[in-house]
């Protein structure tokens, strides 16, 4: 097998696509938490994506949102074809302990990242409640791969489709209040859902530790796009984290920076498409 050759490619959802990348370096180093970097193509921008697993044959496996031009142009490659670069593992490692019941928060695509956490805490001797929560029941991602990484699994809906009817806070909130004691809370998923997760466990003192790889652009803290404030000190989350203490994190700050991004990845998706179209689409 070639060098980050695609082994498999799978449509997890129509605009959620997972590959398998033979990168055998960095499937034997990288842990639960990190990320790597990646270029489709040698005029690529680079792009940070999370580990979602490893295998022993040396395949790092990374799941992504066709949500803007690089990851539209990595949807079309296929099995067979070789990435220009995969890096990593990059960023600090999730800290894995055995500290007893706790509590992984997925939202959406967080799910893919919730997943390898939830998983190294269960193997770790955790007694793990893993939370994933989705729109509607047809774009539910990973289940049976979730319900392998825990104790017990919960699957929310937003509409009320598919298991649990509301966000995953109000899951956690439900499980707190029936008696269940969490030793600690791992919220990985859109910045809200991070930040009221963090606002509710603030009630009842519960450790949490949250995943900012939302905000991470450049993946290496030269560019200045991940920084965010915890505890008052300015940190970034590509090399300082991704994880660090939901409770010092000053959610508005980074919510309302992320927000200026938007529109310069929809032009990016724009381009892209009328790229792939033709003079009919710049018509």
């Amino acid at each position: 097998m070639k060098k980050f050759e695609i082994a498999h490619k799978k449509t997890l959802t129509p605009e959620i696509g997972q590959i398998s990348v033979y990168a055998p370096l960095v499937a034997a180093k990288a842990k639960a938490g990190q990320f790597i970097i990646l270029r489709v193509d040698e005029e690529g921008e680079r792009i940070p994506l999370t580990v979602s697993s490893t295998s022993a044959d040396g395949l790092v496996t990374v799941i992504y949102q066709k949500i803007g031009g690089t990851t539209l142009a990595l949807d079309e490659l296929n099995e067979g074809d070789c990435l220009q670069d995969l890096v990593g593992p990059l960023g600090l490692p999730t800290e894995v302990e055995n500290v007893g019941r706790v509590a992984v928060l997925g939202g959406g695509l967080g799910c893919a990242i919730a997943l390898p956490v939830a998983r190294a805490l269960h193997e770790a001797g955790n007694q793990v409640d893993l939370i994933g929560g989705f729109k509607t029941k047809s774009i539910v991602i990973l289940e049976e791969e979730m319900s392998h990484a825990c104790t017990d699994l919960h699957i929310c809906t937003d509409d009320g489709t598919y298991g649990y009817h509301g966000f995953v806070t109000g899951k956690l909130e439900e499980l707190i209040k029936s008696g269940v004691k969490f030793d600690r809370v791992f919220a990985i998923g859109p910045l809200l859902m991070m930040k009221f997760a963090c606002r509710l466990t603030a009630q009842y003192n519960i450790p949490t530790t949250v995943s900012m790889n939302p905000i991470m652009i450049d993946g290496t803290g030269m560019c200045g796009c991940c920084r965010l404030t915890v505890g008052g000190e300015v940190k970034f989350a590509c090399v300082d984290g991704p994880d660090f203490d939901g409770h010092k994190v000053d959610f508005d700050e980074v919510i309302a920076r992320n927000a200026t991004y938007r529109d310069f990845e929809a032009k990016a998706k724009e381009k892209h498409l009328c790229r792939l179209g033709g003079g009919a689409m710049n018509g």
